[in-house]
């Protein structure tokens, strides 16, 4: 293959819409711990039993892939884009980092280029089907590696949670304070910052005001990008009502609805939306 395109699973997808010839994809699993048990975010995973699970845990973290897992998928050969979620929300950009070095150090010819998407879920797939564009037009690595480096200095990423109980569950959150808003139907709405954190914008009662809260955030932040990606855990719903909305706002958009992977699945919980635009 001329080219491989590695993704850690926090990217919601297992294959690319549209890939390119002379292209491999493929991903490294995260693995969720739930009360001891752990889930692998690989194609076998069952999105709805680990939800079922996290809701009823009382304990459970998040684990990135090894360098071993990242140096098996960059290969022997070809040019490598390694996509991974924020380096600021987990160590899975380092462990890629470390892993190119040592493939570097018995080979210095490879070519590999690891991406920080400063965000997760529609960040990761958005990159990548740039990725895809720029090779379909013929660029070399290096053409390829300043374009996407440029289409990542003005990507946009908002979030809204519904449920809190993770939060609660790994000390980000009070207690009572997750009670209370789940209690009143309150969403929790939220970006990442331009370092990849997140920021907390605005608390919103039901689905309807959080759904223009989104749409605000779209005008204020000027949205761009030709595409629109929609995450969602278990909300096919929302998602679909966001499309539609969007779709009258912003005609021209292409707005692309997937279900979160196990990663994504944690930090969104049941109902949750990520949105990248």
């Amino acid at each position: 293959m001329k080219w491989r395109i590695i993704a850690d699973s926090s990217c919601d997808i297992y294959d690319m819409d549209h890939k390119p010839e002379d292209v491999y994809f493929s991903t490294v699993p995260f693995v969720i711990t739930v009360d001891g048990r752990d889930f692998v975010d690989d194609e076998s995973i069952d999105v709805d039993e680990l939800v079922d699970a996290m809701a009823a845990s009382s304990k459970s973290h998040t684990s990135c892939s090894s360098p071993a897992d990242w140096i098996r998928e960059f290969g022997e050969e070809g040019d490598v884009f390694a996509i991974t979620i924020s380096s600021n929300l987990s160590g899975s950009y380092n462990s890629a980092c470390t892993a190119r070095e040592m493939v570097l150090e018995k080979d210095p010819d490879r070519k590999i280029e690891i991406l920080d998407s400063r965000g997760t879920g529609p960040s990761l797939n958005m990159i990548i089907d740039k990725l895809a564009e720029l090779i379909c037009q013929g660029l070399s690595f290096d053409q390829v590696k300043a374009r996407i480096h440029a289409y990542m200095l003005d990507h946009k990423l908002i979030f809204a949670l519904s449920s809190y109980h993770n939060l609660v569950n790994n000390g980000r959150m009070p207690k009572i304070a997750g009670i209370v808003l789940g209690h009143l139907g309150l969403w929790g709405i939220g970006i990442a910052s331009d370092e990849g954190t997140i920021k907390m914008k605005k608390i919103a009662k039901g689905g309807k005001k959080t759904l223009q809260v989104i749409l605000n955030d779209f005008k204020d932040r000027v949205a761009d990008k030709e595409c629109v990606v929609i995450s969602h855990c278990r909300n096919e719903e929302f998602a679909a009502a966001l499309k539609k909305a969007v779709a009258v706002k912003y005609p021209d958009k292409i707005v692309k609805i997937m279900p979160t992977r196990g990663l994504c699945s944690y930090y969104a919980e049941r109902g949750g939306i990520i949105v990248g635009f």
